[in-house]
Parts: structure tokens; C-alpha cells; sequence
């Protein structure tokens, strides 16, 4: 696929829930992705016991990968008190997972955290009462304030933010309400209005629903393996993404290929040389 300077091409996909069975299982995927795009970006659930022998198979079959790999953390990959070793594994095969901290390519920075829990708007939990709720409550706030300190520190036009929670109601939609609280937090999303954030993909809800916007009307990914296999069953599990560092923040993000394209702007057009080099979902 031809490159050119003022675009970067971002494939993002979440929950891979790699198993100790799993490897070989994502290879042509990882292949596919490599061909089509600059960065990968991978937002949580890399494990499914949140174990470091997963974590190991998953870092075999993503060696291969020539382009560059950011992700966060996602809850099943703390399950089992691994989660520092898992970042170690993903790091020695030059996985750059990101936890308050950045990455900056090409005039694109990347900002990533975890997120927590809380739920949205006027449903969001608040710190009142017994102790173990306010400590719940601290956990979402400590999420946002290191997003916001990473942000703080990206010097590039263009800020793309990675999360495992939701930041917005909408990207949820389709799991059922009871859980809502449990799929994110709008805590998450001030951090991205204060610092006009280009875009942000996240995971975990495997039900929700593929593409929203903030208030201010950032575009918002959910880019959950079931939610792109079920909104694009005729492609690869990942969508792609065009940045285009020679416009405005509030102009440069592209789906690629997608049938009804959303976002800032947005194009159905795939880019030269591919019939179809957008995924879908992940």
C-alpha cells in the first residue's frame, strides 16, 4: 500500500483474549494488518486468565509483526496478579504498552490508560458513603488524572487516546443497561475534551455498539472483537484508520472502508492499491 508522510494509517482492534491454546489462532490476522497499516494499536484483553504463559504465545505469534504496536492493559489481563509480567513479555518483543504513559509517531501522539468503572452522565457513580465506595470511585478518578497527565505531555498536533473502558455511553449501547456501570466511566471522557483529543478507541463491551462521539464530538471506537464481528461479519476483525497530519485535529481522522463510514470526516473510499484494506471489527 503506497505511504505518504501526511497520513498515518492506524489499525486498532481489543479483546483478543489469547488462551494457552491460542497461538497460530491471530497470525493471519497480525499478517493482514502489518499490510495494510503503520501502527497497531491494541486496546486490552490481550489475555483471557490474565496469565504470562498466555501472554508468551501471544507475543510469539505478534514478533512477526514489522509495524509498530501500542496497546493498554485490559481487565481479564489482571486477573491473575500477572498484569507486570504480561507488560514485560509484550515490551521484550517491542510492544509499547502504555499505562499514563505516550508514544509519539509522525506528528501523531499516542495516550493510553486502562480506565476503570463508574458509569455515565448522571448515573456515574459518586464518592459517598462507605469507604470501599469511595475507594472504588478513586480508582476511576487516578485513571482519568493519569490520562490527563499524559496528554498533558504529548506535544503533537494530533493526540490519538487508547483505553480498555468506555468513555462514552453511546460505545455501549447494546449490553445490557444493568452492566452499564460496569463498561466505563464519563470520568474518562473529560480528559479528552480539555486536550481536543482526535480519537479514541476502547474495548470490553463485547455487545455494544462500534462508533460514538463525546459531547464535544470526538469520535469514540469501540473496537471490541465481537462488536466489529458482529457490525462487519464480511471483514478481518480490526478496522483501520486514516490520520492526516497535514489538516486540523477536528478534520484528520478517516475510516477506511468502511460501508457507512463515521466520524469527523470520513470517506468509503479505500486507499489506493486495496480493494478492501479496512477491517472491521475485532
Amino acid at each position: 500500500m503506497p505511504t505518504t508522510n501526511d497520513v498515518v494509517r492506524v489499525a486498532a482492534l481489543s479483546d483478543l483474549h489469547y488462551t494457552k491454546s491460542s497461538q497460530g489462532t491471530a497470525q493471519s490476522l497480525f499478517a493482514q494488518i502489518a499490510d495494510s497499516a503503520d501502527v497497531m494499536v491494541i486496546c486490552g484483553d490481550l489475555t483471557d486468565y490474565g496469565l504470562a504463559e498466555e501472554a508468551r504465545i501471544l507475543a510469539k505469534d505478534l514478533a512477526a509483526v514489522q509495524i509498530p504496536i501500542v496497546g493498554v492493559l485490559g481487565n481479564h489481563d489482571f486477573e491473575a496478579g500477572e498484569e507486570r509480567e504480561i507488560a514485560r513479555i509484550m515490551s521484550d518483543i517491542g510492544v509499547k504498552t502504555l499505562d499514563g504513559d505516550v508514544w509519539e509517531f509522525r506528528n501523531v501522539g499516542f495516550a493510553g490508560v486502562r480506565g476503570f468503572c463508574g458509569g455515565f452522565g448522571r448515573g456515574m457513580l459518586g464518592p459517598w458513603g462507605e469507604k470501599i465506595i469511595k475507594d472504588f470511585v478513586h480508582e476511576t478518578v487516578q485513571e482519568a488524572l493519569k490520562l490527563e497527565s499524559a496528554l498533558a505531555r504529548l506535544k503533537t498536533d494530533h493526540r490519538v487516546v487508547l483505553l480498555h473502558y468506555a468513555p462514552v455511553r453511546a460505545t455501549v449501547e447494546g449490553e445490557p443497561p444493568e452492566i452499564f456501570p460496569f463498561l466505563g466511566s464519563s470520568r474518562l471522557e473529560e480528559p479528552l475534551t480539555r486536550f481536543d483529543v482526535t480519537v479514541v478507541f476502547h474495548g470490553h463491551a463485547h455487545k455494544g455498539s462500534p462508533e460514538g462521539k463525546t459531547a464535544t464530538g470526538i469520535p469514540v471506537y469501540n473496537v471490541s472483537h465481537t462488536v466489529l464481528k458482529a457490525n462487519y461479519p464480511d471483514r478481518p476483525p480490526f478496522r483501520l484508520f486514516e490520520v492526516h497530519t497535514d489538516t486540523r485535529p477536528d478534520e484528520s481522522v478517516t475510516p477506511i472502508g468502511d460501508r457507512r463510514s463515521w466520524g469527523r470526516r470520513s470517506t468509503d473510499q479505500p486507499p489506493p492499491g486495496k480493494q478492501s484494506a479496512s477491517p472491521s471489527t475485532s
